[in-house]
Protein backbone atom coordinates (compact mmCIF):
# COMPACT_ATOMS: atom_id res chain seq x y z
CA UNK A 1 0.00 0.00 0.00
CA UNK A 2 1.24 2.93 -1.28
CA UNK A 3 0.63 7.07 1.19
CA UNK A 4 -0.84 9.52 -1.48
CA UNK A 5 0.92 11.85 -2.73
CA UNK A 6 0.67 15.44 -1.18
CA UNK A 7 -0.80 17.17 -4.40
CA UNK A 8 -3.51 14.38 -4.47
CA UNK A 9 -5.16 15.53 -0.92
CA UNK A 10 -7.65 18.15 -1.61
CA UNK A 11 -6.99 21.57 0.24
CA UNK A 12 -10.96 21.61 1.27
CA UNK A 13 -12.71 18.40 2.49
CA UNK A 14 -15.98 17.48 0.42
CA UNK A 15 -18.83 19.39 2.20
CA UNK A 16 -16.68 21.96 4.07
CA UNK A 17 -19.46 24.61 4.70
CA UNK A 18 -17.40 27.71 2.57
CA UNK A 19 -18.42 30.96 1.80
CA UNK A 20 -19.48 29.79 -1.39
CA UNK A 21 -21.41 27.00 -0.24
CA UNK A 22 -23.33 29.23 2.94
CA UNK A 23 -24.12 31.57 -0.62
CA UNK A 24 -25.49 28.45 -2.52
CA UNK A 25 -27.84 27.36 0.32
CA UNK A 26 -28.67 30.71 1.35
CA UNK A 27 -30.08 31.64 -2.54
CA UNK A 28 -31.80 28.58 -2.71
CA UNK A 29 -33.59 29.34 0.97
CA UNK A 30 -34.20 32.79 0.08
CA UNK A 31 -35.64 31.86 -3.66
CA UNK A 32 -37.80 29.32 -1.78
CA UNK A 33 -39.08 31.68 0.50
CA UNK A 34 -40.23 34.17 -2.33
CA UNK A 35 -41.47 31.77 -4.48
CA UNK A 36 -43.68 30.53 -1.73
CA UNK A 37 -44.45 33.43 0.07
CA UNK A 38 -43.42 32.58 3.61
CA UNK A 39 -43.23 36.05 5.08
CA UNK A 40 -46.70 37.64 3.24
CA UNK A 41 -49.55 38.48 5.48
CA UNK A 42 -52.94 37.82 3.74
CA UNK A 43 -55.40 40.55 4.57
CA UNK A 44 -58.73 39.71 5.33
CA UNK A 45 -60.25 41.47 1.99
CA UNK A 46 -58.91 43.13 -1.00
CA UNK A 47 -56.70 42.14 -3.60
CA UNK A 48 -54.04 40.61 -0.52
CA UNK A 49 -56.77 38.02 0.37
CA UNK A 50 -55.24 34.86 -0.85
CA UNK A 51 -54.45 32.55 1.71
CA UNK A 52 -55.93 34.52 5.05
CA UNK A 53 -58.76 31.25 5.36
CA UNK A 54 -55.52 29.40 6.06
CA UNK A 55 -54.66 31.80 9.12
CA UNK A 56 -57.65 33.73 10.20
CA UNK A 57 -57.95 31.52 13.41
CA UNK A 58 -54.30 32.08 14.26
CA UNK A 59 -53.44 35.31 16.60
CA UNK A 60 -52.47 38.43 14.92
CA UNK A 61 -49.29 40.53 15.05
CA UNK A 62 -47.64 43.55 13.32
CA UNK A 63 -44.09 44.27 13.47
CA UNK A 64 -42.91 47.14 11.99
CA UNK A 65 -39.32 48.35 11.70
CA UNK A 66 -37.43 51.47 11.73
CA UNK A 67 -37.53 53.71 8.20
CA UNK A 68 -34.56 53.87 7.13
CA UNK A 69 -33.70 57.00 5.14
CA UNK A 70 -32.93 56.39 1.32
CA UNK A 71 -30.39 58.81 1.29
CA UNK A 72 -27.30 56.48 0.81
CA UNK A 73 -26.45 54.21 -2.40
CA UNK A 74 -25.76 51.37 0.54
CA UNK A 75 -27.88 50.13 4.07
CA UNK A 76 -25.00 50.46 6.40
CA UNK A 77 -24.73 47.92 9.16
CA UNK A 78 -25.99 50.00 11.81
CA UNK A 79 -29.59 49.56 10.50
CA UNK A 80 -29.26 45.76 10.34
CA UNK A 81 -27.97 45.91 13.70
CA UNK A 82 -31.78 46.62 14.43
CA UNK A 83 -33.75 44.22 11.68
CA UNK A 84 -31.62 41.42 12.89
CA UNK A 85 -33.15 41.51 16.16
CA UNK A 86 -36.47 42.18 14.90
CA UNK A 87 -36.15 39.56 12.30
CA UNK A 88 -35.47 37.00 14.95
CA UNK A 89 -38.34 37.65 17.22
CA UNK A 90 -40.54 37.44 13.68
CA UNK A 91 -39.46 33.87 13.14
CA UNK A 92 -39.98 33.29 16.64
CA UNK A 93 -43.91 34.19 16.31
CA UNK A 94 -43.85 32.79 13.09
CA UNK A 95 -42.96 29.48 14.51
CA UNK A 96 -45.27 29.51 17.72
CA UNK A 97 -48.44 29.92 15.32
CA UNK A 98 -48.92 33.74 14.75
CA UNK A 99 -50.23 35.39 11.86
CA UNK A 100 -47.65 37.98 11.84
CA UNK A 101 -47.38 41.04 9.67
CA UNK A 102 -43.43 42.02 9.33
CA UNK A 103 -43.01 45.22 7.23
CA UNK A 104 -40.62 48.09 6.41
CA UNK A 105 -40.90 51.59 4.64
CA UNK A 106 -38.65 53.96 3.94
CA UNK A 107 -38.36 57.48 5.50
CA UNK A 108 -38.01 59.38 2.37
CA UNK A 109 -39.24 63.31 2.61
CA UNK A 110 -36.90 65.28 4.29
CA UNK A 111 -33.23 66.43 4.99
CA UNK A 112 -31.31 63.13 4.89
CA UNK A 113 -32.65 62.35 0.80
CA UNK A 114 -32.75 66.04 0.30
CA UNK A 115 -28.65 66.56 0.94
CA UNK A 116 -27.88 62.91 -0.80
CA UNK A 117 -29.76 64.80 -3.96
CA UNK A 118 -27.40 68.52 -3.41
CA UNK A 119 -24.11 66.29 -2.66
CA UNK A 120 -24.27 64.24 -5.11
CA UNK A 121 -25.87 66.51 -7.98
CA UNK A 122 -29.28 64.37 -8.80
CA UNK A 123 -32.94 65.21 -8.82
CA UNK A 124 -34.09 63.57 -5.37
CA UNK A 125 -36.74 61.63 -6.75
CA UNK A 126 -35.07 59.00 -8.84
CA UNK A 127 -31.68 59.41 -6.74
CA UNK A 128 -34.39 58.40 -3.94
CA UNK A 129 -36.35 55.53 -6.16
CA UNK A 130 -32.83 53.98 -6.58
CA UNK A 131 -31.68 53.35 -3.54
CA UNK A 132 -35.13 51.97 -2.00
CA UNK A 133 -34.57 49.23 -5.20
CA UNK A 134 -30.85 48.96 -3.60
CA UNK A 135 -32.15 48.48 0.47
CA UNK A 136 -34.72 46.51 -0.39
CA UNK A 137 -32.39 44.35 -2.75
CA UNK A 138 -29.86 43.64 0.54
CA UNK A 139 -32.53 42.95 2.91
CA UNK A 140 -33.63 40.45 0.73
CA UNK A 141 -30.31 38.98 0.06
CA UNK A 142 -29.81 39.13 4.07
CA UNK A 143 -32.67 36.92 4.50
CA UNK A 144 -34.83 39.65 5.96
CA UNK A 145 -38.55 38.27 6.46
CA UNK A 146 -40.54 41.18 5.26
CA UNK A 147 -43.70 41.39 3.40
CA UNK A 148 -42.31 43.32 0.61
CA UNK A 149 -45.44 44.62 -0.85
CA UNK A 150 -46.62 46.43 2.17
CA UNK A 151 -43.01 48.51 2.36
CA UNK A 152 -44.30 52.53 1.43
CA UNK A 153 -41.89 55.16 0.53
CA UNK A 154 -42.97 58.46 2.44
CA UNK A 155 -41.78 60.13 -1.08
CA UNK A 156 -44.73 58.41 -2.41
CA UNK A 157 -48.37 60.78 -3.37
CA UNK A 158 -50.25 57.47 -2.36
CA UNK A 159 -48.81 57.68 1.09
CA UNK A 160 -48.58 61.21 1.84
CA UNK A 161 -51.74 62.10 0.36
CA UNK A 162 -53.23 60.53 3.40
CA UNK A 163 -50.82 62.17 5.77
CA UNK A 164 -52.79 65.79 3.81
CA UNK A 165 -55.86 64.08 4.42
CA UNK A 166 -55.33 63.47 8.53
CA UNK A 167 -53.69 67.06 8.81
CA UNK A 168 -57.27 68.59 7.45
CA UNK A 169 -59.28 66.50 9.95
CA UNK A 170 -57.42 67.73 12.70
CA UNK A 171 -57.44 71.41 11.37
CA UNK A 172 -61.20 70.85 11.05
CA UNK A 173 -61.50 70.25 14.62
CA UNK A 174 -61.17 71.52 17.80
CA UNK A 175 -60.75 69.87 21.87
CA UNK A 176 -64.34 70.43 23.86
CA UNK A 177 -63.12 70.25 27.38
CA UNK A 178 -66.96 69.98 28.29
CA UNK A 179 -67.08 66.63 26.23
CA UNK A 180 -63.38 65.33 27.07
CA UNK A 181 -63.24 65.02 23.16
CA UNK A 182 -62.46 66.52 19.85
CA UNK A 183 -65.69 67.95 17.66
CA UNK A 184 -65.89 69.25 14.02
CA UNK A 185 -65.13 73.27 14.16
CA UNK A 186 -68.53 74.04 12.44
CA UNK A 187 -70.19 72.75 15.92
CA UNK A 188 -68.57 75.27 18.01
CA UNK A 189 -69.29 77.92 15.82
CA UNK A 190 -72.71 76.73 15.71
CA UNK A 191 -72.76 77.18 19.40
CA UNK A 192 -71.11 80.51 19.52
CA UNK A 193 -73.33 82.25 17.38
CA UNK A 194 -76.51 80.50 19.59
CA UNK A 195 -74.74 82.06 22.87
CA UNK A 196 -74.69 78.50 23.98
CA UNK A 197 -70.52 79.06 24.47
CA UNK A 198 -68.34 81.36 24.97
CA UNK A 199 -64.73 81.14 23.62
CA UNK A 200 -62.52 79.15 25.59
CA UNK A 201 -60.27 81.12 28.12
CA UNK A 202 -57.12 82.33 25.81
CA UNK A 203 -58.11 82.15 22.54
CA UNK A 204 -60.21 85.97 22.77
CA UNK A 205 -57.85 88.26 22.05
CA UNK A 206 -60.26 91.02 21.63
CA UNK A 207 -61.74 90.89 24.66
CA UNK A 208 -65.23 91.31 24.09
CA UNK A 209 -68.16 89.16 23.05
CA UNK A 210 -68.60 86.76 20.09
CA UNK A 211 -71.55 89.07 19.07
CA UNK A 212 -69.38 92.28 18.63
CA UNK A 213 -66.59 90.30 17.16
CA UNK A 214 -66.47 91.52 13.20
CA UNK A 215 -66.18 88.29 10.72
CA UNK A 216 -62.29 88.27 10.52
CA UNK A 217 -61.82 88.49 14.20
CA UNK A 218 -64.38 85.89 14.51
CA UNK A 219 -62.26 83.48 12.45
CA UNK A 220 -59.09 84.36 14.61
CA UNK A 221 -61.18 82.95 17.78
CA UNK A 222 -62.03 79.85 15.54
CA UNK A 223 -58.54 79.31 14.67
CA UNK A 224 -57.26 79.83 18.25
CA UNK A 225 -59.45 76.81 19.34
CA UNK A 226 -58.07 74.75 16.70
CA UNK A 227 -56.17 71.24 16.97
CA UNK A 228 -54.29 71.91 14.50
CA UNK A 229 -52.64 76.01 14.44
CA UNK A 230 -50.11 78.08 13.26
CA UNK A 231 -48.03 79.17 15.97
CA UNK A 232 -44.41 80.37 17.15
CA UNK A 233 -42.07 78.27 18.83
CA UNK A 234 -38.51 77.98 19.20
CA UNK A 235 -36.57 75.91 16.57
CA UNK A 236 -32.79 74.51 16.12
CA UNK A 237 -32.44 77.04 12.29
CA UNK A 238 -29.82 75.96 10.24
CA UNK A 239 -29.04 78.68 7.27
CA UNK A 240 -26.71 76.53 5.49
CA UNK A 241 -29.22 73.73 5.25
CA UNK A 242 -32.16 75.86 4.69
CA UNK A 243 -34.07 73.66 7.26
CA UNK A 244 -34.90 73.15 10.52
CA UNK A 245 -33.00 70.59 12.45
CA UNK A 246 -34.28 68.11 15.32
CA UNK A 247 -32.05 68.46 18.59
CA UNK A 248 -30.59 65.18 17.82
CA UNK A 249 -29.28 66.69 14.38
CA UNK A 250 -27.29 68.97 16.03
CA UNK A 251 -23.65 68.44 17.91
CA UNK A 252 -22.45 69.59 21.21
CA UNK A 253 -20.83 72.35 19.18
CA UNK A 254 -24.29 73.89 18.10
CA UNK A 255 -23.58 72.77 14.23
CA UNK A 256 -25.13 70.31 11.59
CA UNK A 257 -24.36 66.75 12.06
CA UNK A 258 -24.63 67.36 8.53
CA UNK A 259 -22.61 69.50 6.39
CA UNK A 260 -21.24 71.34 9.85
CA UNK A 261 -22.49 73.99 9.92
CA UNK A 262 -23.78 76.94 12.37
CA UNK A 263 -27.71 76.23 13.90
CA UNK A 264 -29.69 78.93 15.84
CA UNK A 265 -32.20 78.62 17.93
CA UNK A 266 -35.12 81.08 17.19
CA UNK A 267 -38.36 81.23 17.23
CA UNK A 268 -40.42 80.53 13.87
CA UNK A 269 -43.96 79.91 13.02
CA UNK A 270 -45.10 77.13 11.98
CA UNK A 271 -47.74 74.28 12.10
CA UNK A 272 -48.60 73.24 15.56
CA UNK A 273 -50.40 70.07 16.92
CA UNK A 274 -52.58 70.88 20.01
CA UNK A 275 -51.37 67.57 21.88
CA UNK A 276 -51.39 69.06 25.33
CA UNK A 277 -55.29 69.27 25.01
CA UNK A 278 -54.61 65.30 25.86
CA UNK A 279 -51.89 65.40 28.50
CA UNK A 280 -54.20 64.14 30.82
CA UNK A 281 -55.71 60.97 28.73
CA UNK A 282 -51.98 60.22 27.64
CA UNK A 283 -51.26 60.33 31.23
CA UNK A 284 -54.15 58.10 31.96
CA UNK A 285 -54.01 55.63 29.19
CA UNK A 286 -50.29 54.92 30.75
CA UNK A 287 -51.65 53.05 33.63
CA UNK A 288 -53.27 50.32 31.47
CA UNK A 289 -50.00 49.59 29.23
CA UNK A 290 -48.02 46.45 30.14
CA UNK A 291 -44.33 48.48 29.87
CA UNK A 292 -41.74 48.40 32.80
CA UNK A 293 -42.63 50.90 34.99
CA UNK A 294 -38.79 52.96 34.39
CA UNK A 295 -40.25 53.24 30.65
CA UNK A 296 -43.98 54.59 31.93
CA UNK A 297 -42.21 56.85 34.28
CA UNK A 298 -40.10 58.08 31.33
CA UNK A 299 -43.25 58.85 29.11
CA UNK A 300 -44.88 60.63 32.06
CA UNK A 301 -41.84 62.82 32.80
CA UNK A 302 -41.74 64.32 28.77
CA UNK A 303 -44.96 64.67 29.00
CA UNK A 304 -44.56 67.04 32.25
CA UNK A 305 -48.11 67.92 33.08
CA UNK A 306 -48.55 70.36 35.74
CA UNK A 307 -51.10 72.37 37.72
CA UNK A 308 -50.23 75.67 38.64
CA UNK A 309 -51.23 79.37 38.00
CA UNK A 310 -50.41 81.93 35.52
CA UNK A 311 -49.01 85.36 37.27
CA UNK A 312 -48.84 88.89 35.34
CA UNK A 313 -46.51 91.26 36.08
CA UNK A 314 -46.84 94.54 34.21
CA UNK A 315 -43.66 96.51 32.33
CA UNK A 316 -43.36 98.99 30.18
CA UNK A 317 -43.52 97.01 27.17
CA UNK A 318 -46.43 95.35 28.05
CA UNK A 319 -47.56 92.43 30.75
CA UNK A 320 -45.00 89.49 31.25
CA UNK A 321 -46.81 86.40 31.69
CA UNK A 322 -45.38 83.82 33.91
CA UNK A 323 -46.43 79.76 34.65
CA UNK A 324 -46.15 78.88 38.62
CA UNK A 325 -46.45 75.53 40.35
CA UNK A 326 -45.63 77.77 43.79
CA UNK A 327 -47.51 80.99 43.31
CA UNK A 328 -47.17 81.77 47.36
CA UNK A 329 -43.37 82.17 45.68
CA UNK A 330 -44.29 85.54 44.09
CA UNK A 331 -44.01 87.42 47.22
CA UNK A 332 -40.40 87.05 48.03
CA UNK A 333 -39.77 87.65 44.12
CA UNK A 334 -37.22 90.37 44.18
CA UNK A 335 -36.15 89.65 40.09
CA UNK A 336 -37.32 89.03 36.79
CA UNK A 337 -36.15 86.62 34.04
CA UNK A 338 -36.70 86.02 30.60
CA UNK A 339 -35.27 84.00 28.07
CA UNK A 340 -33.31 85.66 25.17
CA UNK A 341 -35.93 84.51 22.49
CA UNK A 342 -38.90 85.68 24.60
CA UNK A 343 -40.78 88.32 22.63
CA UNK A 344 -40.31 91.40 25.18
CA UNK A 345 -36.59 90.75 25.30
CA UNK A 346 -35.42 93.50 22.85
CA UNK A 347 -38.51 95.50 23.67
CA UNK A 348 -37.50 95.82 26.99
CA UNK A 349 -33.87 96.76 26.60
CA UNK A 350 -33.52 100.31 27.04
CA UNK A 351 -31.05 102.10 25.33
CA UNK A 352 -29.39 103.72 28.40
CA UNK A 353 -28.42 102.70 31.31
CA UNK A 354 -31.46 104.03 34.28
CA UNK A 355 -30.39 106.06 36.86
CA UNK A 356 -29.02 104.00 39.90
CA UNK A 357 -27.91 100.78 37.87
CA UNK A 358 -25.40 99.51 39.87
CA UNK A 359 -21.41 101.05 38.23
CA UNK A 360 -20.32 97.13 37.50
CA UNK A 361 -23.31 97.03 35.20
CA UNK A 362 -23.17 100.47 33.38
CA UNK A 363 -19.21 98.90 32.78
CA UNK A 364 -20.46 95.60 30.91
CA UNK A 365 -21.52 97.05 27.70
CA UNK A 366 -22.48 100.69 26.55
CA UNK A 367 -25.79 100.45 27.22
CA UNK A 368 -28.49 97.59 27.91
CA UNK A 369 -29.67 97.31 24.52
CA UNK A 370 -26.22 96.15 23.34
CA UNK A 371 -25.83 93.82 25.97
CA UNK A 372 -29.10 92.02 25.50
CA UNK A 373 -28.48 91.80 21.57
CA UNK A 374 -25.29 90.68 22.00
CA UNK A 375 -26.33 88.26 24.70
CA UNK A 376 -29.23 86.90 22.72
CA UNK A 377 -26.97 86.08 19.56
CA UNK A 378 -24.39 83.66 21.91
CA UNK A 379 -27.44 82.29 23.43
CA UNK A 380 -28.88 80.97 19.96
CA UNK A 381 -26.05 79.40 19.30
CA UNK A 382 -26.44 76.79 21.91
CA UNK A 383 -29.10 74.12 22.83
CA UNK A 384 -31.18 73.47 25.70
CA UNK A 385 -29.66 70.57 27.15
CA UNK A 386 -26.53 72.60 27.16
CA UNK A 387 -28.32 76.32 28.78
CA UNK A 388 -30.06 73.92 31.30
CA UNK A 389 -27.12 71.47 32.67
CA UNK A 390 -26.75 72.25 36.12
CA UNK A 391 -23.30 71.68 36.27
CA UNK A 392 -23.14 75.35 34.00
CA UNK A 393 -22.29 78.78 35.76
CA UNK A 394 -25.78 80.95 35.29
CA UNK A 395 -25.52 84.34 33.24
CA UNK A 396 -27.62 86.95 31.96
CA UNK A 397 -27.86 90.88 31.34
CA UNK A 398 -30.14 93.43 32.53
CA UNK A 399 -32.56 94.80 30.40
CA UNK A 400 -32.61 98.37 32.00
CA UNK A 401 -35.96 97.94 32.44
CA UNK A 402 -38.03 97.27 36.06
CA UNK A 403 -41.88 94.99 36.26
CA UNK A 404 -43.95 95.46 39.32
CA UNK A 405 -44.29 92.37 41.58
CA UNK A 406 -48.34 91.95 41.23
CA UNK A 407 -48.57 90.60 44.82
CA UNK A 408 -46.15 93.50 46.38
CA UNK A 409 -46.22 96.34 43.95
CA UNK A 410 -42.60 96.76 44.01
CA UNK A 411 -40.44 97.36 40.66
CA UNK A 412 -38.29 94.62 40.12
CA UNK A 413 -35.36 94.67 38.11
CA UNK A 414 -35.90 92.21 34.48
CA UNK A 415 -33.04 90.41 33.22
CA UNK A 416 -32.34 88.04 30.26
CA UNK A 417 -30.59 84.57 30.99
CA UNK A 418 -29.98 81.76 28.62
CA UNK A 419 -31.11 79.18 31.57
CA UNK A 420 -34.74 79.86 30.98
CA UNK A 421 -36.08 78.13 27.40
Amino acid sequence: MTEPEVSDVPEIPPFRYTAELAERIELAWQERWAREGTFLAPSPVGSLRDGFDRVAERPKFFLNDMFPHPSGEQLHVGHFLGYIGTDVYGRYLRMTGHNLLHTIGFDSFGLPAEQYAIETHQHPLPSTERNIVAFKAQLRRLGMGHDQRRAISTADAAYYRWTQWIFLRIFGSWYDRRAGRARPVEELVAELDAGAREPDPGTNQFDRPWAEMSELERRQVVDAHRLAYVGEALVNWCPGLGTVLANEEVTADGRSERGNFPVFRRPLRQWTLRITAYAQRLLDDLDGLDWPEPVKQIQRNWLGRSEGALVRFPSPAGRIEVFTTRPDTIFGATYLVLAPEHELAERLAAPAWPPGTPEHWRRAEPSPREAVAAYRVAASRRSDLDRQAEARPKTGVFTGAYATNPATGAEIPVFVADYVV
